[in-house]
């Protein structure tokens, strides 16, 4: 151990109260108070207040303490709805006002990009919002356990697995969570077992619940531990008699005692494994397993963003990095000559091409590969494109892409980032290597959480 580790001494005590201010928030929305230059981390404080707080961890960079009482408050303040999502961290921001969230989310984009991208000189424009930032979230998965002796659904408390009931979740389509109560019902009627996660016994592990915003349709998914569902004779006719949009119901079975949702095994138990909504005016196929934006009307802000970034002729080749099912090709396919989408999930490449075909767009060309493995074959073979639009997981480009795309080097790239922090490292590398960021635009696509999407520009 460290001579300087040994002799750290925080100037806080575990269990004491504080007073202090709160002088910033953290990328996941947490209040910073400072006690002789030590940062503590306080859930539920807003930025200007004054607050009495306990210690509840103490680290050697930064501790935590729990709010315990607000002496001034911020105007940007507003009442919670309820205790129980402050619980779940299903709403994170649930306390800020949409506009406090709004300025919250565009100082992120506007700290990475001077701070990690060494950017400040680029424009990041006023985050474009939602007119109602709740009810947004077009699927929903939902655990199903046994609470006193009764089939219940709910969600999670904070970093544990402990089911806390609820059935308004607020930013889920209220269509869903009435759908998710309804499906639940049934369930307690004919006694299906809810899974037990400590024993890996029970039956019924999750409820999961699609709904196209444009087109009203339905897809239940019954994530079940064996394939034996009883009495699903009676079940799957219960559902549909109350759930009329219903067009799809899918058995996933898992029987892994996993974290993860969703198992191999599908069982289709009427219609099929799809349900259809529209983006932009094309109409998507969507299957259980299918990525598909969560807030469809702020995607199509998103996406509109895009195309109107790349000021399309008609006459350019464009290759979309990061398909999955079309969503954005589709769109650029309308106003390119030619546009080349890459894609690793092997399904979704098989979905992009159904979507091509179902909307009558031909001058679509799919591979299935990881973007920067297909990138790389492509610049040795000396392609090129007029636009290259990448829209990455959370970790952003790999350093393989971003080597392909500057050996490339197409004459525009468009950057769709989820993650700011990703996205400032991976413009700092583009841009000294020969590209311009021109412009960022983000679009809140998750109100009340601390999640912010973006779209840049980059010109070489």
């Amino acid at each position: 151990m460290s001579k300087n580790k040994q002799n750290f001494k925080a100037p806080v005590e575990k269990n004491e109260t504080y007073q202090g201010e709160i002088v910033d928030l953290t990328h996941e929305g947490l209040g910073v108070a400072k006690i002789d230059h030590y940062p503590l981390f306080i859930e539920g404080a807003l930025v200007g207040e004054t607050i009495e707080f306990k210690v509840i961890k103490i680290g050697k960079s930064f501790g935590v303490g729990k709010l315990t009482k607000i002496i001034d408050q911020s105007p940007d303040r507003v009442e919670v709805k309820d205790k129980a999502y402050a619980q779940t961290g299903t709403m994170p921001l649930q306390h800020l006002s949409y506009k406090g969230q709004l300025a919250f989310k565009k100082s992120q984009v506007e700290n990475v990009m001077q701070k990690i991208a060494k950017l400040p000189d680029v424009p990041v424009y006023g985050v474009i919002g939602m007119e109602n930032p709740f009810s947004y979230r077009n699927k929903a998965q939902v655990p199903v356990r046994k609470i006193k002796g009764k089939l219940e659904t709910g969600v999670y408390r904070k970093n544990s697995h402990d089911l806390i009931p609820m059935e308004d979740f607020k930013i889920q389509d209220p269509e869903i969570d009435k759908a998710i109560v309804t499906v639940r019902d049934i369930m307690r009627t004919y006694n299906v077992k809810p899974y037990n996660e400590k024993d890996n016994t029970g039956n019924l592990r999750h409820i999961l619940v699609r709904r196209g915003y444009h087109t009203g349709e339905m897809m239940v998914v019954l994530v079940t531990r064996t394939p034996k569902l009883f009495p699903v004779s009676k079940i799957v006719p219960d559902i549909l008699e109350e759930l009329p949009n219903v067009v799809s119901i899918v058995q996933n079975v898992n029987p892994k005692k996993t974290n993860v949702i969703l198992g191999q095994e599908v069982i289709v138990l009427h219609g099929e494994d799809k349900y259809h909504d529209k983006l932009l005016d094309h109409t998507f196929e969507i299957s259980h397993r299918s990525f598909f934006q969560v807030n469809t009307p702020q995607a199509e802000v998103l996406y509109s963003k895009v195309i109107e970034f790349a000021e399309l002729t008609g006459e350019e080749t464009v290759i979309d990095a990061y398909s999955g099912i079309g969503t954005i090709t589709l769109a650029l396919a309308e106003k390119a000559k030619e546009v080349y989408g890459i894609e690793v999930i092997e399904p979704a490449v098989e979905d992009a091409k159904r979507n091509a075909e179902l909307n009558g767009v031909e001058n679509v060309t799919y591979q299935v590969g990881a973007a920067e493995d297909v990138m790389l074959e492509w610049s040795k073979e000396g392609r090129s494109a007029d636009l290259l639009v990448v829209d990455p997981p959370r970790k952003g480009l790999d350093e393989q892409f971003v080597d392909a795309v500057l050996t490339m080097k197409p004459k525009k790239m468009i950057y769709v980032s989820c993650n700011p922090a990703t996205l400032a490292r991976d413009l700092a590398l583009l841009v000294e290597g020969g590209y311009t960021a021109q412009k960022v635009q983000p679009v809140d696509m998750f109100p009340q959480t601390s999640h912010i999407e973006s779209v840049t520009l980059l010109t070489r």
